[in-house]
């Protein structure tokens, strides 16, 4: 496998051109990588998120949390993403939940059913 050195200089076109090869069987490996990751609809409608307010332990801070996402780091940080830049908020995905900054649990429902998690409460 080429690292990433390696692929640069075939794309400079200083590599051999085994390095070329390598490069594009990662390219490769890299599309059906994320292509599985992706979730389907009937994954989506089968988890059951919860949206919760908490201001304890946070300085008087008011956060939205997402509970109850069943599915890896990398999905969760991507949906973390899409809300963060939906709604206009920063926030984090940590230990199975997603946290954002602020009281938008109206929001967050109605963005989260429109991208398929249609067992949202």
């Amino acid at each position: 496998m080429a690292d990433w050195k390696s692929a640069l200089s075939v794309l400079a076109g200083m590599g051999s051109g085994n390095d070329a090869e390598d490069f594009e069987t990662t390219i490769d490996a890299t599309k059906g990588a994320t292509s599985d990751a992706t979730m389907t609809s009937a994954q989506k409608r089968a988890q059951k998120l919860r949206l919760a307010m908490e201001r304890a332990g946070r300085g008087g801070k008011t956060v939205t949390i997402v509970r109850g996402f069943t599915g890896s780091q990398e999905e969760l940080e991507e949906l973390c993403k899409t809300l963060k830049q939906k709604i206009g908020v920063g926030g984090s995905a940590k230990e199975g939940e997603i946290i954002l900054q602020g009281d938008h649990r109206a929001k967050v429902a109605e963005l989260l059913k429109s991208l398929g998690y249609s067992n949202t409460k």
